[in-house]
């Protein structure tokens, strides 16, 4: 499977940067019985349905093309916006969502959990540190990088 994203991934990278449209990620999943190829798309200020039929056309095309195909099973072809909780993937990711509300899924329990919602205070190459509400109290918590499964934009309600 990571050899279909790389594969993806180099055939899309063109149509996105003449377009001036940033890669967030793609993957290639099975839900049931059917696979989905999902291709995450954005720019400044959002991508809008036109731009992501538009970029999942000239990459259906650039597919249909490659032979032998590098998918030989039948797939869904998604291309979409991250939406509102778009997840931290790439450096640059992480600087954009500095004082932003995200949400961390850690391999190991910190402080006896696994998951943590709050406001991404500092960071480094190493760690970062969320400020999160327990409560009716603030405290800053710091996650060795290391051990982050997961992290997204989150939504506080």
């Amino acid at each position: 499977m990571s050899s279909v994203v790389e594969t993806i991934t180099d055939l899309v990278m063109p149509i996105l940067e003449e377009q001036h449209f940033e890669l967030v990620e793609v993957e290639f999943v099975k839900e049931g019985k059917n696979w989905f190829l999902r291709v995450f798309i954005d720019k400044e200020g959002g991508i809008d349905i036109e731009e992501c039929a538009f970029v999942s056309e000239k990459l259906s095309e650039k597919l249909d093309q490659i032979d032998p195909d590098p998918i030989p099973q039948a797939y869904f072809l998604e291309v979409s916006s991250p939406g509102a909780e778009r997840p931290l993937k790439k450096e640059e990711d992480y600087q954009n969502a500095l004082g932003q509300y995200i949400h961390v899924s850690l391999y190991q329990n910190v402080d006896g959990q696994k998951q943590y919602d709050g406001y991404l205070k500092e960071l480094d190459k190493e760690q970062l540190t969320v400020t999160v509400k327990i409560k009716t109290r603030t405290k800053d918590i710091t996650f060795d990088r290391s051990n982050i499964a997961k992290a997204r934009l989150a939504i506080e309600f």
